[in-house]
């Protein structure tokens, strides 16, 4: 016989699997703005509404279910990460309208080269389904796998930065437009951040299941 509790916590992870898939939307947003210059700063705020109001049914929907049903050991622990995670992907909304402001201030970065900032948006989007899906088969293996991923966007961007310092200490002008690189940078912190927060998800996992934070676990800033 299913039990009511059980029905509440599909009904979250459904929205979760809901909030998924407007996040990657939001990275593509994003990146479809800064590589196609069509800064779409209205259809980001509204994705970034729509993650707020989704967080929002989650946490009523978790205390309901905690006060009606008072769950115990994995469905207690479950229902808490799902709060955290809904939290979690919410931000991701929150990102992206803070990038496609500053994109919107940049005007024509047409003639930038972008292939790095492509490359790291696409581990980032496979990151994102990824951490979900894992909390929703309680996927403890997938954490290796996203930090694995996490370590690549964020070699990405330290290679960025270090590759900019170096040019400027040899007074190389290959950013003649510093345009591209203001652009790039503020897409790429974005992306490291969301790779982050995504393990921040996988690290969930492991506390439904063990009860204990994950000893990998990244320290987030909000």
């Amino acid at each position: 016989m299913t039990r009511l509790l059980d029905l509440g916590i599909e009904r979250t992870r459904n929205i979760l699997g809901e909030m998924s898939k407007i996040s990657v939307t939001c990275v593509f947003t994003v990146l479809e703005s800064y590589t196609k210059g069509e800064v779409k700063k209205r259809e980001m705020f509204e994705w970034a509404e729509k993650l707020r109001m989704l967080q929002e049914e989650v946490s009523d929907l978790a205390f309901e279910l905690i006060a009606r049903y008072q769950p115990v050991a994995t469905d207690l622990r479950y229902i808490r990460s799902c709060l955290e995670v809904s939290y979690v992907l919410s931000r991701f909304g929150g990102y992206g309208y803070e990038i496609v402001e500053v994109l919107d201030m940049m005007g024509s970065i047409s003639e930038c080269d972008k292939s790095i900032v492509t490359e790291a948006a696409k581990v980032t989007s496979e990151m994102i389904a990824l951490s979900v899906n894992a909390l929703d088969f309680k996927d403890k293996q997938a954490s290796d796998k996203l930090y694995e991923m996490d370590d690549t966007v964020d070699l990405i961007y330290r290679d960025y930065l270090r590759e900019i310092v170096t040019a400027k200490k040899e007074s190389q002008n290959i950013y003649a437009d510093p345009r591209c690189v203001i652009s790039a940078l503020h897409v790429l912190r974005f992306l490291e951040r969301i790779a982050d927060h995504a393990c921040y998800i996988a690290d969930s996992i492991s506390y439904i299941i063990t009860g204990k934070s994950n000893p990998k676990r990244v320290q987030m800033n909000p």
